[in-house]
């Protein structure tokens, strides 16, 4: 079992999200902890670490430390403003 970090501006991001997106998007954060790598996730091109899974029109980028057994998540937004 993974252990789930948020970082800074991954946490603050999502306090400003809606309370219904923010249930959608903890229970997709909380099955990280289960597989950090789920079906549907994808990892990021030119990045060695990082990861993203899809929660509707939200994205998740997360960076998995297998080796001990860490998952931190570095932003939560929706698809348009999260890769800037």
């Amino acid at each position: 079992m993974y252990r789930v970090e948020f970082g800074r501006r991954a946490a603050r991001d999502f306090r400003r999200l809606s309370t219904d997106i923010q249930r959608r998007i903890d229970s997709a954060i909380q099955g990280l902890a289960n597989d950090p790598r789920p079906p549907g996730c994808k990892k990021l091109a030119g990045e060695d670490s990082l990861w993203r899974i899809r929660v509707g029109d939200y994205r998740i980028v997360y960076q998995v430390q297998d080796d001990a057994l860490l998952v931190i998540v570095l932003k939560v937004g929706h698809r348009r403003e999260i890769y800037r």
